[in-house]
């Protein structure tokens, strides 16, 4: 599998019956008895800032249960089905999952004669007052467990890579965790052991612009698969002279707010009792230091040189991992069966990915490769592909690939319409607005140039 086409079908409202539009062709590797894992984007319960909004910030429901039907129907009467996500460590399950028809689903399965199981991944949710965590609460995670895998030295994407003084920023304040995770030699994540055991992994992303990434689609997707996020790298603390990406130039923002915060996440913060009463000066912060909307912070823009390491590790992850921590041979025969179904009928754009605004794409993207997967979404988003690091760092893993294709050799399908990538019609792109940190530095040369006629 891991092919290079990409399947592109046009559905323009969720209210249609969206199984009839998946190929049966990109079900064909799920066979009677398979556990098959679906991994939807339940980055949040809602919109950052629009409480009521949700369907252009996380996967569709109708999008999830046109999937299911198709897998119920491959499995037949033999095997299971799990639903799963870790979503932002603040984000509310409850909330989250009241928008999907779980009840459905298990009618479903249970008229299928597969079980079927729908969990958060998690071990902690955090109750956040103005962006600070004022309550940790333990939740039961992963019923089977995780897994740590350790991508020691060669192995990981962060070889060679010099983190800053400061050292990394992570999920949480504790920096001292996520740098003992990567401490130059080891790099080590706590991923979903029932994610791992599963015989074939369907990704199902929301197509969004992202602060950290550029885009989020198949390959960012799976920080989600992640039980303990700590251990994951967000940017690498300081300005350029301290030797971080945490923020573009050595401004007042990087010479003060940075050290400030993180002596305050280190040593104040992380006692929740402390910080539910600290929590109203987020607000000064805001007035003295800008909003991060207005500002470019924590990683949030085009020179962010660490994310991209993290998840093309977690792809790799994936792909080879075993549940007992070790790695398949080195070969992508050995690598997981896998399908992404890409959720772009309602997109976001702007501040994504969490505060979007929604673009009406009207497109279901489908194939068997992350990397070609997104490379075709970034184009019809009006992308370079190349411009976005975790798509054009994903062509060059040389250990543990990725795929064995380069972006030229990307074939495109949309509603029949057969094409090279780089042949792909503007016609059928939807121009986004990137996030402002990467604006000007990701679109194809034509729609800048457009924009500036």
């Amino acid at each position: 599998m891991l092919s290079h086409s990409v399947q592109v079908i046009s559905a323009k409202t969720y209210g249609e019956d969206l199984d009839r539009y998946l190929p049966d062709t990109l079900f064909l590797q799920i066979k009677p008895g398979d556990t098959v894992v679906l991994k939807p984007n339940w980055v949040s319960e809602s919109h950052k800032y629009r409480l009521d909004d949700w369907e252009y910030v996380i996967t569709h429901p109708a999008v999830i249960t046109a999937v299911l039907r198709k897998v119920l129907a491959r499995l037949g009467g033999e095997g299971k089905v799990i639903i799963t996500d870790g979503p932002t460590t603040e984000a509310s399950f409850a909330k989250l999952i009241s928008h999907y028809p779980v009840a459905d689903w298990k009618m479903l399965a249970h008229d299928a004669h597969v079980e079927l199981e729908v969990f958060d991944l998690r071990e902690h949710e955090w109750e956040t007052r103005d962006g600070i965590v004022v309550k940790r609460m333990a939740l039961p995670g992963d019923p089977r467990g995780k897994t740590e895998i350790d991508l020691v030295n060669e192995l990981s994407e962060f070889r060679g890579h010099l983190k800053s003084k400061r050292g990394y920023c992570g999920a949480d304040y504790d920096l001292s965790e996520v740098n003992r995770a990567h401490d130059g030699h080891h790099n080590l994540y706590s991923v979903s052991r029932s994610v791992l055991e599963a015989d074939v992994f369907i990704n199902l992303p929301k197509l969004k612009t992202h602060r950290k990434a550029g885009i989020t689609c198949c390959l960012k997707n799976l920080v989600g698969i992640n039980t303990y996020k700590n251990y994951l790298p967000h940017h690498s603390e300081g300005g350029p002279s301290e030797g971080g990406d945490q923020f573009p130039t050595d401004n007042v923002n990087a010479r003060l707010e940075g050290p400030l915060m993180a002596f305050l996440k280190q040593y104040v913060l992380k006692n929740p009792m402390v910080a539910r009463v600290l929590s109203p000066l987020n607000a000064v912060g805001r007035a003295v230091f800008g909003d991060t909307r207005e500002v470019i912070r924590s990683g949030n823009w085009y020179g962010n040189d660490t994310l991209w390491r993290m998840v093309l590790d977690l792809n790799k992850v994936l792909f080879y991992g075993n549940p007992d921590g070790t790695l398949r041979q080195d070969l992508l025969i050995n690598a997981k069966c896998y399908i992404g179904i890409v959720d772009a009928i309602l997109a976001g754009e702007g501040h994504g990915p969490l505060a979007p605004e929604p673009v009406e794409m009207g497109y279901l993207i489908c194939g068997t490769n992350p990397v070609a997967i997104d490379a075709v979404s970034a184009s019809l988003m009006g992308f370079d592909p190349l411009k976005i690091p975790c798509i054009a760092r994903a062509f060059q893993v040389d250990q543990y690939r990725l795929c064995d294709f380069n972006l030229e050799e990307i074939r495109v399908e949309v509603d029949g319409a057969a094409f090279l990538i780089h042949d792909l019609p503007q016609a059928y792109c939807i121009s986004c607005e990137p996030q402002f940190g990467w604006k000007g530095h990701i679109e194809k040369i034509e729609y800048v140039t457009t924009a500036a006629n």
